[in-house]
């Protein structure tokens, strides 16, 4: 094995522990500047040269990543994750049956948008209700979390490594979700099950009580354009439209507006998160050039005959290392080399969004509720969480590896 080999190696494992960890000791860094150091040991180091940058880069998810943020924004900024959010406790006051809705609203909105960004959203607008009505909000937030990435299964727009795999893979956006859809609402079901069962003292006492009416500020008509553009690019994805192409017509669309400031607009983008992707697509790229990603999967116990099972447990055990999204750059060569690979990457769907239920470290969607749960002095803290996360995410998997090897490996 060459120079090139070992330096490249030890430069992706030190980035890739950082990314796991969040931080190096003794640095003011978070994961995206941690990968773009590693991106500059590797040009320093002559791993990469500086125009092959443009190579390894996968436009087509950046823009479907950065336009999804747009139709967020617009969302966000028209008050639909207000009026989302407000309408749970008009729907009922049993705690059973207002758990159900909490988790099929956080289901379908993070099939149809970024799981993140609902949690984002919903998380103060569930815990303050929940506060308001002295009840225990915390089986609440794992169900919010949870049924947040679950729901994002279902759909090539629903996370972040559903976009990389929907990109790679090529396979249309009806396909993947009338494959995947069934796997995400018995997921979502199992939610439910499991925290009715975990904290049976909340779910068998008093229903909710009254509560005052509250003014929710909607804009009605930037909620109607925003809604309309939506509705006519789920059409695009189910008439086949490339997704990245659909997806950044739709933005454009949005950007055409009388009433809202532009600034406001991209204020809401997550600027953060696309530097993130593209250093990693430049850190998986150097991996791929310089044959570590052949050499790693060589000794992979994956044959060209994979199925659901084996596969799936390599991909929860990448993803509980080094998180969901670097396993899926990282797995993409192998997969697209397996002898089913339009299974392979269904499965890899799956097991890289189910895999962060698992603990509270293991998707962003989990931090978001525990870092807003944290503002207001209720601690989701690691234990608790994974009590339910880890029997969730075990319940989950074993329903779509079953499902997967049953009606996709066939």
């Amino acid at each position: 094995m060459s120079t090139n080999f070992w330096l490249t190696l030890i430069i992706a494992l030190v980035t890739y522990i950082g990314i796991a960890i969040g931080r190096w000791p003794g640095l003011m860094v978070n994961r995206t500047t941690l990968t773009l150091i590693g991106v500059g040991m590797l040009l320093a180091l002559k791993q990469i040269h500086f125009n092959q940058i443009r190579e390894f880069l996968d436009l087509d998810t950046l823009i479907l990543l950065f336009s999804m943020m747009i139709i967020n924004a617009n969302l966000q900024m028209a008050g639909f994750f207000r009026l989302a959010g407000s309408s749970l406790l008009k729907l009922t006051r049993n705690p059973r049956t207002f758990l159900a809705i909490e988790i099929m609203l956080s289901g379908v909105l993070s099939a149809l948008f970024l799981n993140d960004t609902i949690c984002l959203m919903l998380t103060p607008l569930v815990l303050s209700l929940l506060l308001t009505l002295e009840r225990n909000p915390i089986p609440y937030l794992i169900a919010l979390a949870c049924s947040a990435n679950i729901g994002s299964t279902a759909t090539l727009t629903g996370n972040p490594q559903n976009m990389i795999i929907g990109i790679a893979s090529g396979i249309p956006y009806a396909q993947f979700s009338a494959s995947l859809t069934p796997i995400a609402l018995l997921g979502l079901g199992g939610v439910w099950l499991v925290l009715v069962l975990a904290y049976p003292q909340e779910f068998r006492g008093q229903p909710f009580k009254e509560m005052p009416p509250t003014n929710i500020l909607v804009i009605r008509p930037m909620l109607t354009k925003t809604l309309v553009i939506i509705a006519g690019l789920l059409t695009a994805f189910l008439a086949g439209v490339p997704i990245a192409y659909a997806s950044c017509l739709a933005a454009c669309l949005l950007l055409f507006t009388r009433r809202v400031d532009p600034a406001k607009v991209l204020a809401e983008i997550d600027w953060s998160l696309l530097v993130f992707f593209a250093a990693l697509f430049i850190l998986t790229g150097a991996l791929e050039t310089n044959g570590v990603t052949t050499e790693i999967f060589k000794q992979i116990p994956i044959s060209q005959q994979a199925n659901a099972w084996s596969l799936t447990a390599v991909t929860v055990i990448l993803s509980n290392l080094v998180s969901n999204v670097p396993a899926v750059m990282l797995l993409r060569p192998l997969v697209s080399s397996l002898s089913n690979p339009s299974a392979g990457w269904l499965t890899l769907a799956v097991a890289s969004t189910l895999a962060g239920n698992l603990t509270l470290l293991g998707s962003v969607a989990n931090l978001i509720v525990a870092e807003i749960a944290a503002r207001r002095q209720v601690n989701l803290d690691f234990w608790e969480y994974t009590r339910s996360g880890a029997v969730i995410t075990f319940l989950s998997l074993i329903i779509g590896v079953l499902w997967l090897q049953t009606f996709v490996w066939h």
